[in-house]
């Protein structure tokens, strides 16, 4: 939508005029988070925001289960469950444990937890 203002036509959303409020600049400068980490976080993020992966992760959020059961869950075949499984881990979103000949899987902490969670409660709105 564009709104009319004295200044001309502006988008809306975006400032009439440039009104830089150096303080409040500094403030969330300070608050940002090193490089590093927002690259990590980002890595993170997109790992999980495949569907695919969300749903494994989903059924992981109730119990360890192992890639079998994890396949007739979602629906898949073992091997592409396997190979999602594999970059979860790899970006320390999950973590195994051998049984045997069973391989069983978890959310490898309460972030990962939290994060499913609120991302689905948010979609939910």
């Amino acid at each position: 939508m564009i709104i009319a203002s004295q200044e001309g036509t502006v988008p809306e959303g975006i400032c009439e005029t440039n009104c830089v409020h150096p303080e409040a600049v500094a403030e969330a400068r300070a608050a940002l988070p090193d490089r590093r980490d927002v690259e990590t976080a980002s890595a993170f993020l997109k790992l999980v925001a495949d569907p695919t992966r969300l749903r494994l992760l989903s059924a992981l959020n109730t119990r360890e289960l192992c890639v079998c059961d994890l396949a007739a869950v979602v629906g898949l075949s073992e091997s592409a469950v396997s190979h999602q499984l594999r970059l979860l881990r790899a970006g320390r979103v999950v973590a195994f444990r051998k049984a045997g000949r069973v391989a069983y899987y978890r959310l490898l902490d309460h972030h990962v937890t939290t994060l499913i969670e609120s991302a689905l409660d948010h979609a939910r709105e």
